[in-house]
């Protein structure tokens, strides 16, 4: 099977799977009686191969029968994300054990309910999904089947160069010449980042989908998207746009905060729209006190624990990237903090190495768990009168409650909650993020005092391992003087 360059490997047959050893859920399998020996010992779990809609333009099978005279592949190709669900990084299954190969259109996985497809009673609606291209391809036996794969990866490159086709004969699908086209170029100021100058839109992610609140782009499941990666200075052209009416959306890597643009864009048939340039304000209340985390809506660069060597896929051993896609890593949190939650030092703490990947219940034994809080803990050497402010971003969110208190572990009512959020069940499927969940708290000075400080961090859920969220970034502003 293969995915991407890295991430390709023999796999078990359904029989193996069959004859292994069930985990904490069906989907996860130990492998014991393989018909490969290499296989021995194991995890097999379809989740561990999922990829986010950016990427998943190219999968599939290579046979590698030795009794063949060829290697045969099999390929999923699909050219364009238009009509899938969710935006550029939403999460979806691939292939896996079977040999199976999906083409996911639609998905509510790493996002829950909230990405579902609800019609009202008599709502109209209509989409096209397709075409996608299955891709067959052979060499003969005695020659490296990996080339397979390789023309695979250039057949792709062929079939978004035809995007869109010219052959679908339905009145629903736009060919190239009543499509249309847009283009800017994003900047970003922030009165604390170089002096409030404008700085590129770097690699940020740019988008059209339909009209909708900040952020409504990842929740949307009806309409159709277009995105694309703005260059080095900020500059982007989306491509092949349906007609319609879209708002534009971004973000950038490393900025805190969703862009979207004050007007909405109406594509016609062969138009071609220039934005000029548009600056994006992140949200800002003040100068930066203390950061954890990078802006990135993902929980990578944060603790990911080494898998149990009982418990691994082979594929990810020395890729410390997908280190996360490993199985069972959650019961690492027990290990690590057996009676005390974290606590992070902001003066002497490095995210990459003392903040775990996941806010989980601690299993304090007898398949029961318990809620966790962590703690950050900084100093203040004076305390301006006025209003802090406390960004936090949620990478993941898993039936959770997220309840912040200021340096009382039992204020009531606590100063924030999220309330009860997210189906995501990124933790369980091994992925790095879910959907994301800003928020701007305001922490009135009153609450903090001249040298240490505590924020309390309680995720209040605690009934199954699997509960809990995952952090993207965390910063404390000050007040202006």
């Amino acid at each position: 099977m293969a995915i991407a360059d890295d991430r390709q490997r023999v796999m078990p047959t359904a029989e193996d799977r069959s004859k292994g050893r069930r985990l904490d859920f069906d989907e996860a399998v130990l492998i014991t009686n393989p018909s490969n020996p290499e296989l021995q010992g194991e995890v097999d779990d379809k989740y561990q191969y999922s990829c986010e809609n950016k990427d998943n333009k190219v999968h599939g099978w290579i046979n590698l029968d030795s009794n063949s005279n060829e290697s045969v592949g099999f390929w999923m190709i699909t050219p364009s994300n238009e009509f899938r669900s969710g935006g550029p990084i939403k999460q979806g299954l691939t292939s896996h054990v079977g040999p199976t190969t999906l083409n996911i259109l639609h998905t509510t996985h790493y996002s829950g309910k909230e990405v579902t497809m609800a019609l009202k009673e008599g709502e109209p609606f209509k989409k096209v999904y397709g075409p996608v291209f299955a891709y067959l391809n052979s060499v003969s036996s005695g020659h490296d089947s990996q080339a397979l794969w390789s023309d695979a990866v250039q057949q792709l490159s062929e079939e978004i160069k035809s995007w869109p086709y010219d052959f679908p004969n339905s009145e629903e699908f736009f060919p190239a010449n009543k499509r249309g086209r847009v283009e800017g170029r994003l900047l970003v100021q922030d009165r604390h980042i170089q002096g409030g100058n404008f700085v590129y839109g770097d690699n940020a992610y740019v988008g059209l989908a339909l009209p909708g609140d900040v952020g409504s782009w990842q929740r949307q499941s009806k309409g159709y998207q277009f995105w694309t990666e703005a260059d080095k200075v900020g500059q982007f052209t989306i491509e092949n746009i349906l007609p319609g009416d879209y708002d534009l959306y971004a973000w950038v890597p490393g900025i805190f905060g969703d862009y979207k643009h004050n007007t909405t864009i109406t594509i016609t048939p062969g138009c071609v729209i220039q934005l000029g340039s548009l600056i994006y304000h992140p949200p800002r209340n003040g100068p930066t006190i203390w950061e954890i985390g990078i802006p990135d809506r993902s929980a990578a660069e944060f603790y990911v624990p080494d898998p149990y060597p009982n418990l691994i896929n082979r594929l990810y051993i020395g890729k410390p990237a997908h280190k996360f896609r490993q199985y069972g890593l959650w019961q690492r949190y027990t290990e690590l903090y057996p009676s005390q939650d974290l606590v992070y030092n902001v003066d002497v703490s490095n995210y990459s190495k003392d903040w775990f990947y996941a806010q989980i219940p601690r299993n304090i034994g007898n398949n029961t768990f318990s809620p966790t809080t962590w703690e950050i803990k900084f100093h203040l050497p004076f305390v301006i009168r006025g209003t802090y402010t406390l960004q936090l971003a949620l990478a993941s969110a898993t039936r959770s409650n997220l309840v912040v208190r200021l340096n009382n572990p039992v204020a009531r009512p606590p100063h924030f909650s999220t309330g009860l959020i997210g189906r995501d069940n990124s933790v369980a499927r091994h992925g790095i993020h879910g959907l994301h969940r800003p928020y701007s708290i305001e922490v009135p000075s009153y609450l903090l005092v001249e040298g240490t400080n505590t924020i309390y961090l309680r995720q209040s859920k605690g009934l199954s391992p699997f509960l809990g969220v995952m952090y993207d970034y965390i910063r404390l502003e000050r007040p202006e003087t």
